[in-house]
């Protein structure tokens, strides 16, 4: 497995120059920062987060939304050190889960090492396959990686595209990988589509309350992420934490027309 996957949305999603693209979440980065800190200035952030749910359009329109939850991650970036990314096929109809065979992702900002090990280990779980064809031209993964980079250190990764997934056999891949504090759950997902303004404020408003409640039955009409976020909350270890819920907005606020909307949460799981 000496085979490196590269980006495939590099340019279309995000900036195809490494030097561009980290000035651009750099930026972001200060700007979620300062947002929260102007919010909260005495709220403590000592505890690393287990888990975090982040967005995964192109930059300009949830790029500010996934910086919020990514800013959380700057005071930990030498504990964390593997990060299991979970994120909805788009591409490829897929039953089950899909991990590839391949020894690393590249982006822009170079190129993250795959656990190997943590691959094999839920290789043999039901619903896991291993398919390179899921992974290929997968941007709710691909997107949330350039994020990572910027704010930790050296990690690794574990990727896993979601299909049609019971809730069930997805915490069970999670319950397995779940590790200590030097391991972030992250899920990839994007909340309500094609709305107008009005009609996604009030489902995602709905919808990140039966997140924060920790509900595993959402909808993929919710969030296209709707089985990898079940999963996490079915997970036993999941139950110990509570859901905060860190931004809620849609394209209509960041930059596009609110005629018809996408809608972005972040979260982060203590």
């Amino acid at each position: 497995m000496d085979w490196t996957k590269a980006p495939s949305v590099a340019g279309l999603f995000y900036p195809q120059h490494g030097e561009t693209l980290l000035a651009d979440i750099e930026a972001m980065l200060a700007e979620a920062e300062a947002a929260a800190s102007e919010e909260a200035p005495r709220r403590t952030r000592e505890a690393v987060p287990k888990a975090v749910i982040a967005p995964h359009a192109g930059y300009i329109y949830s790029g500010p939304i996934a910086a919020s939850a990514y800013a959380r991650l700057k005071a930990h970036a030498d504990t964390i050190a593997r990060v299991v990314l979970l994120g909805p096929a788009h591409t490829v109809y897929l039953d089950g889960m899909a991990i590839p065979k391949v020894s690393g992702f590249a982006t822009p900002l170079g190129e993250i090492p795959v656990d190997d090990e943590a691959i094999k280990v839920v290789s043999s779980l039901p619903g896991v396959v291993y398919s390179n064809a899921a992974h290929s031209r997968e941007h709710s993964l691909e997107v949330q990686l350039p994020f990572l980079q910027t704010v930790l250190n050296d990690f690794s990764l574990v990727p896993i595209v979601v299909g049609r997934c019971e809730a069930d056999r997805v915490a069970a891949v999670i319950d397995a990988l779940w590790g200590g504090p030097e391991t972030l759950i992250l899920i990839s997902s994007d909340l309500s589509h094609f709305l107008s303004y009005g009609e996604a404020r009030e489902l995602d408003g709905s919808t990140c309350k039966r997140i924060v409640d920790k509900s595993s039955d959402l909808t993929g009409e919710e969030a296209c992420g709707a089985h990898a976020i079940n999963g996490l909350m079915r997970s036993r270890h999941c139950q110990a934490l509570s859901v905060e819920v860190v931004d809620l907005r849609n394209s209509g606020d960041t930059a596009g027309d609110r005629r018809r909307v996408v809608g972005y949460g972040a979260f982060a799981l203590n």
